[in-house]
């Protein structure tokens, strides 16, 4: 039996009420409600949209939800207070049109403070940058080897028509960031944050140019290392662990893919500084960077999300709005953008998909199940985000005036 009114129901877990009225103010999918006993509530938009189920384990999701808002919804999954037949339907539920649960629970002010104040903490100082990163990318490369693809890229892929592989997506992203850096054989380029190397090898590889990558992550520069003396390009490439700040010389054209999102938005100004005096007169630096829409910016970045708190502490999306003005104080020329976020929400769900395939040898690496909970409501989240449009990812193109 499916309840669409709570009238005459009792027992019901505490604060239940106050979520599923704010519930029934969706506009667009359905959502089901399965309770610890059994019991199905229903809330429906008028637009179609996906359908979306949450089962009660623990009666105090709600009262979470209430008090911390996202976050500690957020946490009770990863603890296991709730579950859902399909993740990525309930998320893409979630962001599809309905602001009124965006809106709904913003939390407890001195919850949300504590949250806020932690991230704060987390802020990308040079010692604290490198703590931050080793959070993420020091899980170690065995465990990332095991879901991206074969360029180890770990960033979104660019798809013509979304039946390409993802190798030869992320290919076509690297080609577009040398094109949109109009950079010529022998040319030399700075990446700033160069993940496992797929970046270099290709520019290399493929393009002649000349590469010094940097990055703060051990991890990732002893494989980004390897590679590059595997394909026979150390003369051709030199990765550095360092911070970007630390850098001195001029180049001919600058790439940075995916690195701004951890910068933080207290560092912003010494980044686009940053890009502007590495560049040489008249070239172009192209940035990949995930944006964050205008009408959420505000009270995004006045908080703490899930991202933030569990897989990126110190981080911080931009809206294009800001992003310009960043680059625009900075001395910088803007020049073009391309935005693909369908692309992203494709290489996020992909990534899904393999994560779980590959669970049982995830596991292996002394994963445990909060974990794979933790890893997909990231991947998911964020998959769902892109394709709503609350988030979206650019190649944008500056150049320093000559």
């Amino acid at each position: 039996m499916i309840l669409k009114t709570l009238e005459g129901q009792e027992n019901l877990p505490r604060y239940f009420a106050n979520v599923f009225e704010v519930a029934q103010k969706i506009n667009t999918g359905r959502i089901d409600f399965v309770m610890p006993d059994g019991r199905r509530f229903r809330a429906e938009g008028t637009q179609v949209g996906p359908v979306a189920e949450l089962i009660v384990h623990d009666e105090d999701t709600f009262a979470r939800l209430v008090r911390e808002g996202d976050l500690g919804f957020c946490d009770a999954y990863i603890e296991g207070g709730w579950s859902t037949p399909d993740l990525q339907a309930f998320l893409d539920f979630l962001q599809s049109d309905n602001d009124a649960l965006y809106d709904g629970f913003p939390g407890m002010f001195f919850v949300r403070l504590y949250e806020r104040m932690r991230h704060w903490m987390n802020r990308n100082t040079r010692e604290q940058a490198k703590k931050n990163i080793s959070h993420h990318y020091d899980l170690g490369n065995e465990f990332y080897a095991l879901w991206l693809d074969e360029t180890m890229t770990y960033s979104s892929a660019l798809f013509e028509t979304g039946q390409e592989s993802m190798e030869a997506a992320q290919t076509a992203k690297y080609a577009s960031m040398v094109d949109e850096i109009g950079a010529q054989p022998g040319d030399h380029v700075l990446e700033i944050g160069c993940g496992w190397g797929g970046f270099a090898e290709y520019a290399a590889k493929e393009r002649g140019l000349r590469v010094t990558g940097l990055t703060i992550s051990q991890e990732q520069l002893n494989f980004a290392q390897q590679r590059i003396e595997r394909e026979g390009l150390s003369d051709l490439v030199e990765f550095r662990l360092q911070d970007y700040r630390d850098e001195t010389g001029e180049y001919d054209g600058i790439a940075s893919i995916e690195m701004f999102e951890a910068v933080g938005e207290k560092f912003w100004p010494v980044y686009f500084e940053t890009v502007r005096d590495r560049l040489k007169p008249g070239k172009y630096a192209t940035l990949q960077i995930i944006t964050l829409t205008e009408e959420r910016f505000e009270t995004y970045r006045k908080g703490v999300d899930f991202i933030q708190k569990y897989i990126f502490p110190g981080g911080m999306l931009p809206s294009p709005t800001a992003l310009h003005s960043e680059i625009s104080k900075a001395g910088l020329q803007f020049v073009r953008s391309v935005e693909f976020g369908e692309s992203y929400s494709q290489t996020l769900r992909r990534w899904h998909e393999v994560f779980n395939s590959k669970w049982d040898e995830v596991q292996r690496l002394g994963f445990d199940d909060r974990f794979r909970r933790m890893w997909n409501f990231y991947l998911t989240s964020c998959a769902a985000a892109f394709h709503s449009g609350n988030c979206d990812v650019t190649q944008i193109t500056m150049s320093r005036p000559r």
